[in-house]
């Protein structure tokens, strides 16, 4: 395990393919972790189950108890005695994440929240959620309510697959209620091109915590992300495994090593989104190989955690002095004997995201095999950037590889004399 996902002993993540299941990333995906307001997810799953079955109707009037009306923010404030429709309460849920809401939306489908819990945990077991247990509707600090992140991201993907009618709650990003306006807490949503949902949360025993879902160039991911420091860096971060995971089921889609050359600059940019494809709903069906492959394996993508981990991954940005660095191709610490060996660990259509990738490599390497940063130009049609780490004896290359591949990142040796 890296040292800094040692550092922080609340972290746990995974990316997954929707199309056909595979494990893109997976750190610590099995470990036991509070789901904070993920539960809410679970909370909106039942909602959307009463919608379709006829228990509930959007425009119903759901009562306010006493017990509702007393939690803790984040709230609406609501009032006891009062009420909410229950198209207004799915918003609150998904937009705000309002505390009592949920135990409205608990007492109204189970009698009691203690009840609805019990509901909830059951209907995890038929998901498939094995290491999950709820205590509450809201996520609210309870020792005893605990997930994994596989079970959240088996829980999104089962929120859009079963529900894709209703999925589109989840990519909201404000609404109003009796004349004052909230906004989402999911950042990702409006910044990280192609994402359009799910939820965040937060307790202090949890972290930041984030279950997102985008959609780049036909392909849908979805990654879940616990017990970030901040919410900034839970977001950079998984905006870092998103760019990466993408990055890399491109690669595995091309036998010539080529990144997708339409793969599109603002993909490596988190924060400055520019004009991507329109946002489409969830689909209402998925292979069925996924949430089999959930349950039953991490996959090799466990080795691609070395440099992905405690939110503190930097993404190289125009002006950052790490890329003039690179850019100057500064050569680091010369190994032992120079050769005319090297690894190549990918080619793109952009400078950038060559670069990233080979100092990627690079941090992956003990020193006797880290060689000299080097990307160059592959004469073709277009112009494509190949991420390389040369200067090596072909033993250190192969062994290179071989780690490299150990931790989950494809790579080919190659022999620059040829």
């Amino acid at each position: 395990m890296s040292s800094n996902a040692h550092a922080n002993p609340r972290y746990a993540g995974i990316v997954v393919d929707l199309e056909n299941g595979e494990v893109l990333y997976a750190e610590n995906a099995d470990a036991r972790r509070y789901p904070a307001s993920l539960t809410k997810m679970m909370t909106l799953y039942l909602a959307f189950e009463a919608l379709e079955d006829g228990t509930l109707r959007l425009d119903q009037a759901l009562p306010v108890s006493r017990y509702a009306a007393a939690k803790p923010a984040v709230k609406l404030w609501l009032a006891a005695g009062s009420s909410i429709p229950v198209d207004t309460a799915i918003r609150a849920l998904a937009v705000r994440s309002a505390n009592d809401v949920a135990a409205v939306v608990a007492e109204a489908l189970g009698g009691s929240e203690v009840r609805f819990a019990q509901m909830m945990t059951t209907k995890a077991r038929e998901l498939g959620m094995h290491a999950t247990t709820f205590r509450n509707a809201s996520g609210l600090p309870d020792n005893a309510q605990v997930t994994t992140a596989r079970d959240m991201l088996t829980l999104s993907v089962r929120v859009m697959q079963d529900f894709p009618q209703y999925y589109h709650y989840f990519g909201l990003q404000e609404f109003t209620y009796r004349g004052k306006r909230y906004t989402s807490h999911n950042r990702l949503v409006s910044d990280y091109p192609g994402a359009d949902g799910l939820k965040t949360g937060f307790i202090r025993a949890s972290g930041f915590n984030v279950a997102t879902t985008a959609k780049q160039g036909g392909r849908r991911l979805v990654g879940v992300v616990m017990g970030g420091f901040s919410s900034q860096s839970r977001d950079t971060h998984m905006a870092d495994l998103l760019n990466r995971s993408f990055m890399r089921a491109d690669l595995r889609d091309q036998g010539t090593w080529l990144a997708d050359a339409n793969f599109s600059r603002e993909f490596m940019r988190f924060g400055q989104p520019q004009v991507s494809e329109p946002v489409e709903p969830a689909p209402a069906a998925h292979s069925p190989q996924l949430l089999a492959s959930l349950e039953t394996s991490v996959n090799t993508a466990q080795g691609s955690r070395a440099d992905i981990n405690a939110f503190e991954t930097p993404i190289i940005e125009r002006n950052d002095p790490l890329r003039a660095l690179i850019e100057r191709e500064t050569t680091l610490p010369d190994p032992p004997a120079a050769g005319t060996w090297g690894i190549q660990v990918g080619a793109f259509s952009y400078i950038d995201q060559a670069q990233q990738f080979a100092r990627l490599a690079a941090e992956r390497l003990p020193h006797e095999m880290n060689g000299r940063i080097a990307v160059d130009t592959l004469d073709s049609q277009r112009s494509l950037f190949r991420a390389r780490l040369m200067a090596l004896q072909e033993g250190q290359a192969r062994q290179a590889c071989q780690q490299l591949k150990a931790q989950g990142m494809d790579c080919m040796v190659v022999n620059a004399s040829l």
